[in-house]
C-alpha cells in the first residue's frame, strides 16, 4: 500500500542525492536502507565495558535453564 509523506524541498533534495549515490530505485528503498543502518548496533559498541568480565560456560548453561 502506498502512501503520501510530506518533505520539503531541502530533505527532497537529500533524498534524491542518495538515491543516487545508493543507486536505489525509489525513495522509499532509500528510507528502508537509512533505517535499517540507524538501527545496526555499530562494531565498536561489543567490548565498550572493559570492566565486564567474560561469560563462562557456567554462565552460558544458567542463561539456558527455564
Amino acid at each position: 500500500m502506498a502512501t503520501t509523506v510530506q518533505v520539503d524541498e531541502k530533505t527532497l533534495q537529500m533524498l534524491n542525492r542518495a538515491k543516487k549515490e545508493m543507486h536505489a530505485k525509489s525513495h522509499n528503498e532509500v528510507i528502508k536502507k537509512l533505517l535499517t543502518q540507524q538501527r545496526k548496533t555499530p562494531r565498536s559498541m561489543f567490548g565498550s565495558n572493559p570492566k565486564l568480565d567474560s561469560f563462562t560456560a557456567e554462565d552460558e548453561a544458567d542463561s539456558h535453564e527455564l
